[in-house]
């Protein structure tokens, strides 16, 4: 009797997914357990694996397809499928073949990537439109790893405008690469997530009075505070300390005096939050995504650039859950580690209000009269101005620049 591969329960609020990338073909042989099929969500990446061993019998759902949570996806006959063994004549032949490749392989000696590539592996290669095959292999058995994508990458970028029209490689299935035509277009589907996030930020500017206020921050004291302490925060704690931990427990100060930047509009009551989940908006492969920090404000240094950095590993690999993204009563965006100098941060709804750090650049300022060339980053403040008015946002952005200037406020609790 053929076991179903059925859509999980995807978490709350979501109840349809799109399926992105089966790992198996029907006829394959597969292992209870092991991942069989992508789906994508509005919010994350998940892998359903196969319910039974077997071989994959039928797959309902096809690549593109959007399904609801308990529609199948496809059925496992019980025995082993084509790949557990070959008659005698196709496996002559096909030894035959591989000894021919071999020897091409080795007379050209260039590496062949390995044709089973592991789901962050496979992310990147798909996000950038890539041919795993043209990209060295350093992995063991000659499997790809991370790392030879995303050195290949960096070798792209370093090319030469000629070279890497060139040496782009793309997906099959994809217009072919060379030099651009006059009017040539691509169309992609666009995926769940973007569709969502363009959701998203549409529904803030239709909903909130968005307004933005910025200052700008004098980071002298925070910089001279992070290079004394850095070595000696890394070797105790094993994390690296940043500046987004320093810019969230000044937040938090801020947070705490002006509530109605950590509250929210529902219906026709305003909800004060008593809680610091601190939302950091995160780059992945698929789109920008905000995983939440939880009570960040009982959280010390070292917990949350831990929390940040296993935010940032769990984005690129597609691991981030709907635990991780649901929530947040405040968010952070730094823009500034793209290299943005200024920009108005749109909110993350329901929250009031997002505060945006960017790019630290050395300026000439006027210190006790005289001119002094200070590391100086510009802060945004985009706030719901049903909610916060004028005065509590300029107080907020403030407090937040009176912490960074003088550090020493947020050990003293001040």
């Amino acid at each position: 009797m053929a076991q179903e591969i059925v859509v999980p329960a995807l978490g709350e609020s979501v109840v349809e997914a799109t399926v992105a990338k089966w790992f198996k073909a029907v006829g394959d042989t597969v292992t209870a357990d092991e991942p069989l099929v992508e789906l994508e969500t509005d919010k994350v990446t998940l892998e359903v694996p196969a319910p039974a061993s077997g071989h994959l019998s039928e797959i309902v759902a096809e690549s593109g397809t959007d399904v609801a949570v308990g529609a199948v996806l496809g059925r496992i006959e019980a025995g082993a499928g084509k790949k557990a063994g070959k008659p005698k004549t196709e496996a002559k032949t096909e030894a035959k073949t591989e000894a021919k490749t071999e020897k091409k392989e080795q007379k050209t000696e260039k590496p062949a990537a390995a044709t089973v590539l592991t789901p962050a592996v496979r992310k990147l290669v798909a996000e950038n439109r890539l041919d795993a095959s043209a990209i060295p292999a350093s992995g063991k058995d000659g499997r790809l790893t991370k790392e030879d994508v995303l050195a290949h990458l960096e070798k792209a970028k370093a090319a030469p405008p000629q070279a890497k029209a060139d040496t782009q490689t793309k997906a099959p299935g994809s217009a072919p690469t060379g030099e651009a035509k006059p009017g040539a277009e691509e169309r992609v589907r666009m995926s769940r997530l973007r569709k969502r996030i363009a959701e998203r930020l549409k529904e803030a500017q239709n909903t909130a009075a968005m307004l933005t206020t910025f200052n700008e921050v004098d980071m002298t004291a925070l910089k001279a505070v992070r290079d004394e302490y850095r070595d000696g925060f890394e070797k105790k704690y094993g994390v690296r300390l940043g500046y987004m931990s320093f810019f969230i427990k000044a937040a938090i100060v801020a947070l705490k005096e002006i509530p109605e930047v950590n509250a929210q509009i529902d219906g026709d009551e305003i909800v004060y939050k008593n809680h610091y989940d601190i939302g950091v908006a995160v780059g992945s492969p698929q789109g920008l995504v905000v995983p939440v920090l939880r009570n960040a404000d009982r959280l010390g240094f070292a917990e949350i650039e831990q929390g940040i950095g296993d935010f940032g590993a769990k984005a690129r690999d597609g691991k981030l859950t709907m635990e991780d993204l649901t929530g947040g009563t405040f968010t952070i965006s730094n823009g500034g580690v793209f290299g943005s100098l200024l920009s108005t941060p749109i909110l993350n709804p329901p929250q009031s209000a997002i505060l945006g750090m960017h790019k630290i650049q050395d300026r000439p300022m006027a210190i006790d009269g005289k001119v002094e060339i200070r590391p100086m980053m510009y802060l945004a403040l985009t706030y719901d101005h049903r909610l916060v008015d004028g005065r509590e946002a300029v107080t907020f952005l403030v407090r937040v620049k009176t912490c960074i200037e003088d550090p020493s406020r947020l050990f003293l609790d001040i």
